[in-house]
């Protein structure tokens, strides 16, 4: 059998085929048959709600396909098969290949876990908090300490705030030829830890949209409240705002912290936000929201713009996740536009580019356009 035309027989499913022309060997008709289980509308709850079928799908679908896919297929099967009582079985949730979804799911039903399956899920939720931190957690830290000390002017620097490169420049005329070598009479060094403190705000939306930016803002929000250079403060908000400063410190629980779902008042979160801020002028904000505005719109466009006359640099991210934009208020993202506040979707991976840029008060919209975002 054309290895193509099986491929096509699994993708298209049975019902392409009501005479069985397609012969599926044997691997290709276990593959063929957790498919079903998943995508056939005829057999919606086909898994059934017992434990064993469960985690026997959960088993064969590693087995059969690779771990993005698989990721792909657990998602699936929360909405298309209503598997949330499969989060709330240690067991089962013991099967589960951990990732940024999954990780929403479960703060998401935070509320209603019994105590016994909370303590697995936060393994699983440290799991891939420490996978992200690998990834994300240095090139954040570098980015915001070289900002902040390059920042800073230092005539008399360590030896570790030595910008040898800049100092090699400055020192050529001081070469000399019977050592070759150069003995440098200026020192360029990079500004010290500490010269330089900012005041970053992280204002978050925590709506059922925005599940998987609230834990890529929750690991960013541990990472730099270590900084000590920068005094980090974290607000979520739905039609309540929370502060989740004191929680920093562990990402986990702050995420565990946070309660996702609920309706949205950004302008209650700003209003909050103001009288946190000490100097304006040192003061970053991320408000991170998909802009559906539940609360006072005019208000909340009132407040935006005197935080933005205050000096404040505000910046408006729709996503902070690898999907992309969601759908979201682009009214409102004009307006915002209009009095100079950007808004746009940013993957993690760029995150750390942004803080940095917006450390050196970079124009924020050629910032944008030079790494291809829509927003």
């Amino acid at each position: 059998m054309d290895p193509l035309v099986s491929r096509w027989r699994l993708i298209l499913g049975g019902k392409s085929d009501p005479q069985q022309s397609v012969n599926l060997n044997g691997e290709a008709q276990q593959m063929d048959k957790v498919l079903e289980q998943l995508y056939d509308s005829d057999r919606k709850g086909g898994l059934g709600g017992s434990s064993p079928n469960i985690n026997r799908w959960l088993g064969d679908i590693r087995k059969y396909f690779s771990t993005s896919i698989v990721q792909v297929m657990q998602q699936d099967a929360l909405e298309r098969l209503g598997l949330e009582q499969m989060l709330l079985e240690p067991e089962l949730l013991e099967s589960v290949q951990p990732d940024v979804s999954l990780v929403a799911s479960l703060l998401s039903l935070n509320k209603v876990m019994p105590e016994k399956t909370k303590a697995t899920a936060k393994k699983v939720v440290r799991t891939v908090v420490k996978d992200l931190e690998k990834r994300l957690k240095n090139p954040l830290i570098q980015a915001i300490t070289g900002s902040l000390n390059r920042g800073v002017k230092n005539r008399n620097p360590r030896l570790n705030e030595i910008d040898w490169n800049a100092t090699i420049r400055k020192n050529l005329k001081h070469y000399q030829p019977s050592y070759k070598t150069i003995i440098p009479e200026h020192l360029v060094g990079h500004g010290r830890k500490g010269q330089s403190l900012k005041q970053v705000i992280l204002c978050i939306d925590q709506s059922g949209s925005m599940a998987s930016s609230v834990v890529y803002a929750s690991i960013f929000g541990a990472v730099m409240a270590s900084i000590r250079s920068v005094k980090t403060q974290m607000v979520v908000f739905d039609t309540a705002v929370v502060d989740l400063t004191a929680d920093l410190k562990d990402p986990v629980d702050l995420l565990f912290g946070t309660q996702l779902g609920g309706g949205t008042d950004i302008n209650k979160a700003l209003s909050y936000v103001q009288g946190l801020i000490r100097v304006p002028s040192d003061t970053i904000l991320i408000l991170i929201t998909d802009l559906f505005e539940g609360g006072n719109q005019n208000q909340m466009l009132k407040r935006v713009a005197s935080i933005k006359a205050s000096g404040v640099q505000l910046i408006t991210l729709l996503a902070l996740s690898d999907e992309g934009a969601p759908i979201y208020d682009k009214q409102i993202a004009g307006k915002f536009g209009a009095l100079g506040v950007p808004s746009f979707a940013c993957s993690p991976d760029l995150f750390p580019d942004l803080m940095a840029a917006a450390i050196k008060k970079t124009d924020m919209n050629m910032w944008v356009g030079r790494n291809q975002l829509k927003g």
